[in-house]
């Protein structure tokens, strides 16, 4: 049985929604970002409740309907691609989503706005000013490395976009490391 799981967007994510899964003795096979593979063929009622509940409760959700599970795709693909240890694709993340998702571009980009309020090219600049700014907190990469790393065309580039969206240049707030994240499953949000 495979279940679709909203806000699982990392590795921690995973490890907790693992551990809720085995602790109602269910068995997961597999344990990726958004999806996991169960053993069991269906799930008692009794226990699915129990299971949404505490999901619930750590800020994940079971999604039962396609187009959920369309935009829920499109956030994976794109934190998949920011934080893979691959280089960035040289190819447009119109064509990446529409290939992997095996939709045209156009239906996933109004159904994203439809329901997250933002445009997936937004989408795309905070979480890739979120990953720059770990990657900044970090410390062990220059601000070349790090635009290169995310697909920008220039340091110049990153620092406007880093500016436009935090208020501060990427050198400012590398001064200010108190500056808190957002979590990846809150990026977009207000």
């Amino acid at each position: 049985m495979q279940l679709h799981i909203k806000n699982m967007v990392c590795d921690r994510c995973k490890l907790v929604v693992k551990a809720e899964l085995e602790k109602l003795g269910l068995s997961p096979l597999s344990v990726q970002l958004g999806v996991v593979q169960l053993q069991e063929n269906t799930i008692q009622n009794k226990i699915a409740e129990q299971l949404n509940k505490r999901l619930k409760e750590l800020g994940f959700e079971i999604i039962d309907d396609r187009r959920s599970r369309l935009i829920e795709g499109v956030k994976k693909i794109i934190i998949e691609l920011l934080y893979s240890d691959n280089e960035y694709p040289n190819v447009k993340v119109s064509d990446l989503l529409a290939d992997k998702l095996h939709y045209d571009y156009s239906y996933l980009s109004r159904l994203f706005s439809e329901t997250e309020g933002i445009t997936i090219e937004h989408y795309l600049i905070l979480q890739k000013i979120e990953r720059a700014k770990e990657l900044i907190i970090y410390d062990e990469l220059t601000l070349s490395d790090i635009a290169y790393q995310l697909g920008y065309s220039s340091t110049a580039h990153l620092s406007a976009q880093f500016k436009k969206v935090t208020g501060m240049t990427p050198g400012t707030f590398r001064k200010q490391q108190a500056q808190s994240r957002k979590e990846l499953d809150k990026v977009g949000k207000k």
